[in-house]
């Protein structure tokens, strides 16, 4: 298993179904916002930039993937997968123990050389509340599946940097 995801990772189908995947969320976070009504909070906000690090790690990789900047990718999905993972969880523990003194911020902050909610607002702005379970499937409310995405994202990307250091399996005419 280990040498078939080294050779996916050196091919850009695996790298574009990773992108695809977290722009089909991205876009699925957008229809909840847009069309379904619901606002996103801040922590929201922070794990669609986590998803846009997966999504640009998919687009990274798909650009050479035979060549040292697939690692370069691979860093950047497992430390995008990582911090999305960590910002799940914080969101579900908000949710789950709500407490007056263990809020979010009311606005995202990005650095200033980088205000994404002044460039892009109808993606960026955050004008829910972390505390609010707004919605749920399958008695799971949205953090807590993007625990599930996030650390699904990250078993992957860890079996991926595993494989790395295995050759490629060889096949020939003879099956040697």
């Amino acid at each position: 298993m280990l040498r078939y995801l080294n050779q996916c990772s050196r091919g850009r189908g695996a790298w574009l179904l990773l992108a695809l995947t977290a722009l089909a969320l991205e876009l699925t976070a957008l229809f909840f916002q847009h069309v379904m009504g619901l606002k996103p909070c801040v922590m929201c906000i922070y794990e669609r930039n986590a998803l846009f690090g997966v999504l640009g790690a998919g687009l990274v990789g798909a650009i050479a993937p035979k060549s040292p900047l697939r690692l370069a990718a691979l860093a950047l999905w497992i430390y995008s997968a990582w911090e999305g993972l960590r910002l799940s969880y914080e969101h579900t523990m908000i949710q789950l123990h709500p407490n007056p003194f263990t809020t979010c911020d009311f606005a995202a902050r990005f650095p200033s050389g980088l205000p994404l909610d002044k460039w892009l607002p109808s993606v960026f702005l955050a004008s829910g509340d972390c505390a609010e379970r707004s919605w749920t499937f399958l008695t799971l409310s949205m953090p807590q599946w993007m625990i599930v995405v996030f650390a699904g994202y990250l078993l992957v990307a860890a079996l991926v940097l595993i494989a790395q250091p295995l050759k490629p399996k060889r096949r020939d005419l003879f099956g040697r």
